[in-house]
């Protein structure tokens, strides 16, 4: 039977994949104010540098970055009527009660001018509470790695119990970014919110992020300010392909900090390739119509490209996961294995192999 000579092929290899581990680099190249700081490729999740990385610090209107997560995984043309409740002190879209907004509008409002009331307003329309949102912010730190967080608050606002660390917030960012409509939000230098109710009222939003206009390649993604935290930053800037995320944490110099990190960090790193689509594979085919046909050729899916410090030396290795041969008939694009990549025994990528060629 087909499934018996099926299973009997294929050589079959159980892995556990892991997240990239990454060691703290506590000597940043640059001197900044920042109490707590980290600089991080975005595609691998490497530190490139870090300064007390792991201590845990109020970190203000960067909470908001975890509401957004949360409620850009739910359906956005969800309406959320604004009551008194869910009102709040600091930074504000001045939301009257009664009014009503999409998720995706909220979320445009306490990204670009950090509106306390706005992201209220998201965590009672997800959870129907501020308490049971909650909940739903530390199960996602769970889900992303952030061993080191806790949240209460959906905006930021002070708590004992609200806190993160530099790497943590890395590590969120990181996340984040790899959303689309995240991206799309929080590159924005300024956006209109439109309203449900009063239908036709829209508001004009200026990105508090002044880093998109003074920094080369910035991308995101958010500020944060109270009393206790003082200044908090997290942003994102892409240059020549390669993208890298700077958190720091009480910071009064943060402009100028994320600039310095970012100019030094882009220096240090280059891009290596590991495998092209035109890279090509040949698997034994048995079966096949064509008495001269003994194989059939693979090619990767995907690219691989990942970021390097320039001074790496790590000898980065691959394993190719494959059956023994494939039976015909066999359709183009058809997924057969994969090839991963490793440096330190760590996966730093992987892409499938498909089939190139039908075979019949």
């Amino acid at each position: 039977m087909y499934w018996k000579r099926a299973a009997a092929a294929f050589l079959v290899a159980v892995m556990v994949v892991c997240g990239l581990s990454v060691k703290h680099v506590d000597a940043l190249p640059v001197s900044v104010s920042a109490r707590a700081a980290v600089v991080m490729c975005a595609d691998s999740g490497e530190i490139l540098y870090s300064k007390n990385p792991d201590e845990k610090l109020a970190i203000a209107s960067i909470t908001k970055i975890m509401t957004a997560v949360i409620a850009l995984e739910q359906p956005q043309d969800k309406k959320v009527k604004f009551d008194l409740s869910m009102a709040a002190e600091g930074t504000s879209l001045y939301l009257k009660e009664g009014e009503t907004l999409t998720l995706s509008e909220l979320t445009k409002g306490m990204m670009l001018v950090s509106g306390n009331d706005a992201a209220n307003a998201v965590a009672v329309g997800i959870a129907g509470s501020k308490e049971k949102f909650e909940e739903l912010m530390n199960q996602k730190a769970q889900q992303i790695g952030m061993k080191n967080s806790h949240f209460v608050t959906p905006s930021g606002l002070d708590n004992e119990q609200h806190y993160s660390t530099a790497y943590d917030m890395a590590m969120l960012c990181r996340y984040a970014m790899n959303n689309p409509k995240f991206r799309k939000i929080v590159s924005q230098k300024s956006d209109v919110i439109s309203y449900v109710v009063p239908q036709g009222k829209t508001q004009y939003c200026r990105n508090h992020n002044k880093l998109l206009s003074i920094c080369e390649g910035c991308i995101g993604i958010k500020t944060g300010y109270t009393s206790k935290a003082g200044r908090t930053l997290t942003s994102c800037a892409e240059r020549n392909g390669i993208r890298i995320i700077v958190v720091t944490l009480n910071d009064r110099d943060d402009w100028n900090d994320h600039q310095k990190l970012y100019d030094d960090a882009f220096d240090r790193v280059e891009q290596k390739t590991l495998i092209t689509q035109h890279t090509r594979f040949d698997l034994p085919i048995v079966g096949s119509q064509h008495n001269e046909r003994q194989s059939i050729t693979l090619k990767p899916e995907k690219d691989c490209v990942i970021t390097v410090r320039k001074d790496n030396e790590d000898k980065i290795t691959k394993k190719l996961f494959l059956p023994h041969f494939l039976y015909a008939p066999v359709a183009k694009g058809r997924a057969v294995g994969e090839i991963n990549f490793y440096r330190n025994g760590q996966l730093i990528g992987h892409t499938r192999l498909l089939t190139a060629e039908n075979a019949d």
